[in-house]
């Protein structure tokens, strides 16, 4: 995978996933996601599961929107790449959840679809919370 298509393509897909979790519209989201992807959400809080296909994982991002009452924003802080279609990103989120401003960091592992110099959607999401507690207690309500 090659570095700069990594993050162009994480960069695309954070301010789309800003705007939307702002309250915006799902198209330029949606059209980073293969029709197929799977987005794996670990843990035991009410968006822990395995999502398949846009309309699944398009759910799960307006169930993070709404439980953030549209406060949720996400920046990348870090990406590691290597060879094949799979690279790695540190990112740091943010929300205010029922009244209370919570910060958490997390390591996406994503399957990337697309030609090597033109990567263009997400294919799967694996998400790793660098704390699993934590991150199941923000996320319940």
């Amino acid at each position: 995978m090659d570095r700069p298509a990594a993050i162009a393509l994480l960069d695309r897909l954070h301010r789309a996933q800003n705007e939307f979790y702002a309250g915006g519209p799902a198209d330029a989201l949606e059209g980073l996601l293969t029709p197929g992807i799977t987005w794996t959400v670990p843990g035991h809080s009410p968006l822990a599961g395995t999502y398949r296909g846009r309309p699944q994982v398009l759910g799960y991002f307006a169930m993070r929107r709404d439980l953030a009452a549209r406060t949720f924003q996400i920046t990348r802080r870090d990406v590691l790449v290597g060879d094949g279609d799979r690279f790695a990103a540190l990112t740091d989120g943010r929300a205010t959840i029922a009244g209370a401003e919570h910060h958490w960091s997390t390591v996406g592992l994503y399957d990337a679809a697309g030609p090597q110099d033109q990567v263009v959607q997400v294919a799967a999401c694996w998400l790793l919370p660098l704390d699993q507690t934590a991150f199941d207690a923000i996320w319940t309500p």
